[in-house]
């Protein structure tokens, strides 16, 4: 698997990263979860797991030309926004040797794999878009 760095939120250690990958894919790079009412509120199916994220680590789409890194909607990948402002994105744990020794990551992160595709549904749609949907005449 191939790697692009978007970009992560700091220039200081090791922190949330997201990266645009061959597949269609991003991964991203997060905190590891252990308070227990955050993973109560999970249904984590086998091979997957979630990270907590800023949510400003999102912002760096537009590096992949996407037309806004802003995340509206909280739906699957993106579980829950939490109380001290972080997503909690849930997606495929990514075991890849490859791709994880491109990474520098610390005990305390880990990463998910989440489809483009699904990422891009997340986005604030652009407010022209509705305004074509609205004059387009009903069939």
């Amino acid at each position: 698997m191939q790697l692009r760095f978007l970009g992560k939120n700091s220039n200081v250690g090791e922190c949330p990263t997201l990266y645009a990958t061959d597949r269609d894919t991003y991964l991203v790079q997060g905190w590891r979860i252990y308070a227990n009412d955050l993973l109560m509120q999970l249904d984590i199916p086998e091979g997957e797991t979630a990270v907590e994220v800023p949510t400003e680590l999102f912002e760096h789409l537009e590096k992949d030309g996407l037309p806004s890194g802003v995340i509206r909607r909280l739906e699957d990948p993106i579980m829950i926004l939490t109380p001290g402002g972080t997503f909690v994105v849930q997606g495929k744990e990514v075991t890849d040797r490859e791709a994880l020794a491109q990474m520098d990551i610390p005990d305390y992160e880990t990463v998910v794999e989440v489809p483009k595709a699904t990422i891009i549904a997340l986005l604030e749609e652009p407010r022209d878009a509705d305004l074509q949907r609205r004059a387009q005449p009903a069939l």
